[in-house]
């Protein structure tokens, strides 16, 4: 006898219902996150009025915040735009020829198009969700993301520009480039074989029927300008907390803990790489600070620079806000090493 009545959530399929009650869990996580972000604004004016911002630290963190914010903006646009391009004129499915293609090249051939995208890490992250949602391997699209940040060629030439030029810009353009594509690829290679429900957070866009829009006349500006609006949002609010989290940091840390170590080989490395974490400085303007630390070896910078589009303060945000937990655990235990190595590497090739 048939059924009559059943709730509707009843109707969903399995793996859809588990999406929806995740998509919830999620939903509840950003209406908090967005009435912190709210307490925070609203002591920032209740200080600002009672003269609480005019000490030195006080200023310092507003400009390191507003720097931070102003700087990753523009470059999450263009990511957003990019993913929306992607969600709305990308077929379905269009992207499965990546896994047709040999194992071994699918990583690294994802990779290499980090040198055709000119945009940060913080719009790479959009970018690589959206691939990675619509048939990419997961592998190769966390390697794309941590690619395009290093590789690309806006990148490239202002490392190139930062150091002088000549053999000591195009030395650290070279290092730069080597060492960030063989990190991403080995961070892929890591991701290799995930699939994407288990790396991927839910989002509302996935309950969407996220399809090819066809040849709808209105409806694919309409879906574009939907799907831009959205990523734009999304992360937009959790770089807004991750440079507060960054610029409070170097409000607190003394600047002379990290000069000191500047001798040591490793230790120098790893504490350039801390610095570029708690930065948070977008890849295209970070080769002007790293060549400022002129106490620290080339290698150290070359650290400096390979970490930093890979993982800082505001990424840590964005990671959580768009993969899964061990997310990050996993990347830092693959590429910390890779990293290190490959600076040490570099200091004795150079000299």
């Amino acid at each position: 006898m048939e059924r009559t009545g059943l709730a509707p959530e009843l109707s969903l399929a399995p793996a859809r219902l588990r999406l929806v009650r995740a998509w919830q869990t999620t939903t509840v996580s950003e209406t908090v996150f967005g009435r912190l972000l709210g307490l925070f604004v609203l002591l920032t004016i209740v200080a600002s009025a009672l003269g609480l911002g005019r000490g030195p630290a006080a200023q310092t963190f507003l400009l390191i915040f507003t720097s931070i914010v102003i700087e990753a903006l523009p470059f999450i646009l263009v990511g957003a735009l990019a993913s929306a391009a992607i969600a709305v004129f990308l077929p379905q499915g269009s992207l499965g020829w990546i896994s047709r293609l040999p194992f071994a090249l699918q990583i690294p051939g994802a990779a290499l198009g980090g040198f055709a995208f000119p945009v940060c890490e913080c719009g790479s992250v959009p970018v690589a969700r959206r691939l990675i949602a619509r048939g990419a391997e997961p592998g190769a699209g966390i390697a794309f993301m941590l690619a395009s940040p290093v590789l690309n060629p806006i990148v490239l030439v202002s490392t190139w520009v930062a150091y002088g030029g000549h053999t000591r810009g195009a030395e650290m353009v070279v290092g730069r480039a080597s060492l960030g594509l063989v990190t991403a690829a080995a961070v892929g290679f890591a991701f290799a074989r995930t699939k994407p429900g288990e790396l991927l957070r839910p989002r509302p866009a996935d309950l969407e029927h996220d399809h090819d829009h066809g040849d709808a006349g209105a409806a694919r500006p309409v879906a574009f300008a939907t799907h831009l609006v959205s990523d734009f949002l999304f992360m937009g609010k959790f770089i807004v907390l991750g440079a507060g989290l960054s610029a409070l940091v170097q409000v607190v840390l003394p600047g002379s803990l990290v000069s000191a170590l500047g001798g040591a080989p490793v230790i120098s490395s790893l504490a350039l790489m801390a610095v570029a974490f708690v930065l948070s400085l977008c890849s295209e303007a970070d080769a002007f600070i790293a060549a400022s630390f002129g106490s620290f070896t080339p290698g150290a910078q070359l650290a400096f620079l390979v970490f930093g589009p890979l993982a800082d303060m505001k990424l840590t945000v964005l990671y959580g806000a768009t993969f899964r937990s061990w997310f990050v655990g996993r990347l830092l235990l693959v590429a910390i090493p890779i990293i290190v190595v490959g600076s040490l590497v570099f200091e004795a090739a150079v000299r």
